[in-house]
């Protein structure tokens, strides 16, 4: 599967830090609300009801997880999905790592690399 073929789903999580304006989360989860995806924000760290903490949060069958974050809690967040039969992931540059490659190839889940924003641009 190639990263513009995620866009033919619609229910998207983007995970990172989605609420900070000046990130590639939060950049990447507003264009994808604009390009009429139904679509949510999840960030372990986060306190406040503003975006999710957990992937068991979002109230709807996530098609398409969009990893943003640093490697080392997407791992945890990919361990989460896997035990929700999520299985296709989207990793945007810097948030790859050998880790998550083998652990996606291990259980069955299609990992792509790949930047949403430049596949939107495309459309």
């Amino acid at each position: 599967m190639k990263a513009n073929e995620f866009l033919e789903y619609k229910n998207w999580v983007v995970v990172g830090d989605v609420l900070n304006r000046l990130k590639y989360a939060y950049k990447i989860l507003s264009s994808l609300k604009e390009g009429g995806f139904n679509v949510v924000g999840l960030n372990p760290s986060v306190i406040n009801d503003e975006a999710y903490k957990r992937l068991s949060d979002v109230p709807y069958k996530i098609e398409i997880l969009n990893l943003c974050i640093n490697p080392d809690k997407g791992i945890k967040i990919l361990q989460e999905a896997h035990q929700l039969k999520i299985d296709k992931i989207l990793i945007q540059p810097g948030a790859e790592s050998a880790e998550i490659l083998d652990f996606c190839r291990i259980n069955g889940i299609q990992a792509v690399e790949g930047c949403t924003l430049v596949e939107l641009r495309k459309r």
